[in-house]
């Protein structure tokens, strides 16, 4: 398998394959992305006050010892917002978002991700 990463010139470059998906019905539905890298937006249904919402993102990319990154890239409020891969299996992953803030928030916020490929020995 080739490396997730190419150095060229002294520069590493990342993922070049991206892509997006849109999270339809609520908060907890399961996307489909088959890309290294890529944007989801949540649906906008309510997330109450210290409450968390989980859903799997089904990718072909993604092998169990790999590494996924995410992170609230944009819409919503800032800061109101953790989000963390909560499992990793081949084929899958688990996003979980909790809402720190003090009141129930209905936000479309899109989360950035990466797969990182690791290896077991």
């Amino acid at each position: 398998m080739p490396s997730l990463f190419e150095v060229s010139a002294g520069k590493l470059a990342g993922p070049t394959t991206g892509g997006t998906v849109t999270q339809a019905t609520n908060k907890t539905t399961g996307v489909t992305l088959n890309t290294e890298s890529g944007q989801i937006t949540m649906n906008n249904a309510a997330l109450g006050a210290a409450a968390e919402a989980s859903f799997t993102v089904t990718n072909d990319k993604i092998a169990a010892t790999d590494v996924v990154v995410v992170n609230h890239g944009s819409g919503g409020t800032a800061g109101s917002y953790l989000v963390g891969v909560t499992a990793i299996a081949a084929g899958s992953f688990e996003i979980t978002v909790t809402n720190v803030s003090g009141g129930s928030l209905s936000e479309a916020i899109v989360i950035n991700f990466v797969a990182l490929k690791g290896a077991s020995s």
